[in-house]
């Protein structure tokens, strides 16, 4: 039986990584100023965060049915069965809608709501191909991947309430607070929700506190204290070189860590913070995936 991964593009899965790794991508919609693109084929990360710079009206959209479907009868041509992993249900309806039209395939689509976004939802697709090539049935990767959702953690740093308060995710008067202090906000994703977490007056305070909060993480949920069972990442937008330098900091807390990927926020995300944002990422390594 032969088993793929699709995901969409909220994982940071670019096309031509998507053909790399061995699974496929739904490209996002998003809205500027009235008119749709596609994250990754109709516009790119840099030309999206200058538009939004410059005030353009951005917000994000949920695929056409059409699409989701369209894009599975195609996979579904070479494949018997196919694994869905769309981001998190409690980020975004769009989990919920593929799950409604997944019903029509007779158990030929699992969708798999395993409450992850960005490079955790990145690497649950990776996880998938590794355990379809293994022979493992769409429906026991799928059942695999939800018992272990909750295996992940994220912490990002703003560096502007701005776009926030702009979505309606915080007040105005709050926003206004944060920029006249030049605090530097600390936010967290578990599982479902984007929840404040601390607050920091320089970037070194926020990222000694996401380091510290990866940590705890690690060692209370993981099991793990010097990275040797957990796939560390660290995610920004357009802000590469304070990227580099948090990864060099990682490796020397955890030295028995792999590779540590460094990876663009994906735009459904960075619609609602904007740029300059810097997060760590930590996902524990899923042993019926690993080699």
């Amino acid at each position: 039986m032969r088993v793929a991964v699709v995901t969409d593009s909220n994982s940071g899965i670019t096309q031509k990584q998507a053909k790399e790794l061995g699974l496929y991508v739904l490209p996002m919609p998003f809205m500027i100023d009235g008119k749709e693109y596609l994250e990754g084929v109709s516009m790119t990360l840099d030309e999206f965060y200058e538009k939004q710079v410059q005030g353009h009206d951005i917000s994000t959209s949920q695929p056409a049915p059409e699409s989701v479907t369209g894009l599975w009868d195609e996979v579904l041509k070479e494949y018997d069965q196919l694994v869905y992993i769309p981001m998190s249900s409690g980020l975004s309806s769009s989990c919920a809608t593929a799950a409604m039209l997944a019903q029509d395939y007779e158990g030929k689509v699992v969708v798999v709501n395993n409450q992850r976004i960005s490079v955790t939802q990145r690497q649950s697709a990776i996880d998938a191909v590794a355990l379809a090539a293994k022979g493992m049935s769409a429906e026991a990767i799928g059942d695999l991947l939800t018992k272990t959702k909750f295996d992940s953690t994220i912490y990002i740093m703003l560096d502007t309430l701005k776009y926030l308060k702009k979505g309606g995710r915080i007040t105005p008067a709050a926003a206004a607070l944060g920029t006249f202090l030049r605090l530097k906000p600390v936010l967290t994703i578990q599982g479902d929700k984007l929840d404040a977490f601390s607050k920091a007056r320089t970037v070194k305070q926020a990222k000694a506190t996401m380091i510290s909060a990866i940590a705890h993480d690690m060692a209370e949920r993981f099991g793990d204290t010097t990275g040797a069972k957990t796939y560390l990442a660290v995610v920004h937008s357009q802000n590469l070189e304070a990227a580099r330098e948090l990864r060099d900091e990682l490796r020397e807390r955890f030295p028995e860590t792999g590779e540590i990927l460094i990876d663009q926020l994906s735009l459904s995300v960075g619609t609602h913070i904007g740029p300059g944002c810097l997060a760590i990422t930590a996902t524990k390594v899923l042993e019926e995936a690993a080699d």
